[in-house]
């Protein structure tokens, strides 16, 4: 399984980095067209009509990605509380029930996200001229990742992979 299973990894963590920087550039170029807009409505006096919903828009893309970036790194949706309070045996079970409850809440949001998308296809945003869909395919986006990255660390883990990060494992400072 690990013969397979690692170089996948591999090319999930190099999806995980494009995501974090393409979320990176969508949270510079929401900065941009916020300052922008200010400078349009305050300076000039003439604020463009795309920019707060462009800015909307690219909020809940780099916001979305960010999720799914954090579900990768582990940095995001969790039971991290009761780590402190099970023994060592149980918190492998824990993590792999918290995988689960991960991987189920992303694939709703990549279903009932992909109905809304569909559903809403056929009107438009008026000031951007797009599709209502372009709302939520941010969802829909980023449950398929949360899904992706969820279902990695279960099956790494069920290969015996070290996936949760060891300086924040309570059982180290235990020791």
């Amino acid at each position: 399984m690990k013969s397979w299973l690692l170089p996948i990894s591999r090319g999930l963590g190099r999806l995980s980095s494009a995501i974090l920087w393409l979320a990176g550039i969508g949270l510079i170029a929401m900065t941009v067209i916020v300052a922008y807009q200010v400078f349009m409505r305050f300076v000039i006096n003439a604020s463009p009509s795309w920019t707060e919903a462009g800015a909307i828009m690219l909020v809940t893309w780099f916001v979305f990605l960010g999720a799914a970036v954090g579900v990768r790194e582990n940095f995001h949706m969790g039971f991290d509380v009761l780590l402190y309070v099970l023994p060592g045996g149980a918190k492998p079970w824990l993590r792999g029930i918290s995988d689960v409850a991960i991987f189920a809440f992303a694939f709703g949001m990549l279903w009932y996200g992909g109905e809304l998308a569909i559903r809403y296809w056929s009107t438009r945003i008026p000031v951007l001229g797009l599709p209502t869909s372009f709302t939520y395919f941010p969802i829909v986006v980023s449950g398929f990742l949360m899904c992706l990255f969820a279902a990695e660390r279960f099956l790494l883990r069920l290969a015996g992979e070290p996936v949760d990060d060891v300086a924040a494992d309570p059982a180290i400072t235990e020791a």
